[in-house]
Formats: structure tokens, sequence, C-alpha cells
């Protein structure tokens, strides 16, 4: 763990410091601009952890694992079709840690991988989500589907409202596109069924984080 040196004292300083050192990680003091660097996100606090990559699961481990499900519930996995801003990753990360979700499904090209700055949006929910890397979203689904895992797409025309889904005993995959085109036409097509969230406004979308904690703690009250 770098520390910044000359930080002022403060009791959640002292708290982390007292942490690191109750297991066993080295404390060192740097310069605050080398601390800047290695932190690499936009207005660190003073303190950096260095840790290991995080580890990614198979997609199959993601529905067969014992556990996958919490509290032994069928898995609830979230597909992600390509979002790319590092906030909205963050902040979707977070919101399906909070939701239950047991599992997050990733495309490995043309969308956010796990940065330092997706982990300071994510709050700590990166340390509790394992993660598949998928070659490609529609293959995905397809082997989803043959392990009986129904996938919904969320979707701004779907003809289904998602409040009206039967989802309490369901294994399900809910599947978010990206910020400007929504789901790909392929991944649309592959899904069990596509959902909308029903709106009362005038403008005619959510952003994804917003739509990702509408639709990800309605299934959670679902279930």
């Amino acid at each position: 763990m770098l520390l910044a040196r000359g930080l002022d004292p403060a009791p959640i300083v002292e708290h982390i410091v007292e942490l690191a050192r109750e297991q066993r990680a080295s404390v060192r003091e740097v310069s605050r601009s080398e601390l800047d660097a290695t932190a690499r996100t936009e207005a660190p606090q003073g303190v950096v952890a260095l840790a290991d990559p995080l580890p990614e699961s198979d997609l199959i481990d993601l529905v067969e694992e014992p556990g996958a499900g919490a509290a032994g519930r069928a898995p609830f996995l979230l597909v992600l079709d390509g979002i790319t801003d590092p906030g909205n990753f963050g902040a979707v990360l977070r919101t399906a840690e909070c939701a239950g979700v047991t599992g997050i499904v990733l495309r490995s090209h043309r969308s956010a991988r796990i940065t330092p700055t997706v982990a300071k949006a994510a709050a700590g929910a990166v340390e509790h989500l394992p993660f598949a890397v998928v070659g490609g979203i529609p293959a995905a689904l397809r082997t989803l589907s043959s392990r009986d895992v129904w996938t919904v797409g969320l979707d701004a025309a779907g003809p289904r409202p998602l409040h009206e889904l039967d989802l309490s005993g369901e294994a399900v995959a809910l599947v978010l596109g990206s910020e400007g085109k929504g789901l790909s036409r392929l991944v649309a097509q592959r899904c069990d069924v596509l959902a909308s969230i029903p709106l009362r406004g005038t403008l005619g979308s959510l952003n994804v984080s917003a739509a990702a904690a509408v639709a990800c703690f309605e299934i959670a009250r679902r279930r």
C-alpha cells in the first residue's frame, strides 16, 4: 500500500493503515507525485492499494458452480453488451452487487474493462462479483439458454414491461446494451424475451446505469 507523504492526520487514514498492517501488507510512504501517477485516477485521496488482477471465471461456472446463486437461489446474471463508459460501468457493477447479481458477463472487445476508475465507481463491488469475459455475447446467450437460463434483454422498444415478467424461480440473465445503440441486433434476436421499463415522461430512454438499477431491483423484488 502506498501512502502520500505529509497527509494531514485523519481517522479514516489511520484505520486503513491499521487494516493493512493487520493483513501484513506493506505500507510505504511516497511523494504525492508518485502516488498520483500510480493511482491514474482524478483526485486520488492519498492512499493507494496495489492488488493482484481480478480472476476471470468461465461462463459455465457462473451457472453451475455450487453457491452460484446467492442463498441457494437460481443464478442471476448480468450480461453487458458493450458498455464503454467507465463511470457507467462502475455504477452498474455497484448496483448489481447490491441487488444480488451472482455473476457478470462481459465481451472481450469494445467494452469497458476493470480499471482504477471503474473500481472506484463500483465502490468495492468488483471484489464480490465473479466475471466471465466472452468473445461474443450472442454465443454466450446461446450457451446460457442451453443451460436453462432465461435471457431477458432490456430494450426501450421491448414489447413486454419488465414488471409483468414472472421471474420468481428462474435462473435469469439480464442483458443490457451500450450507452448509445442499446442492444445489438443479433444480441436482441438471441434473447428469450425483450422487456422494457415503462416511461411516463417526454424523454425516450434512461441512462444505462439508471436502467440497470431499476431492472436489477425489479428482478430482485420478483425473486
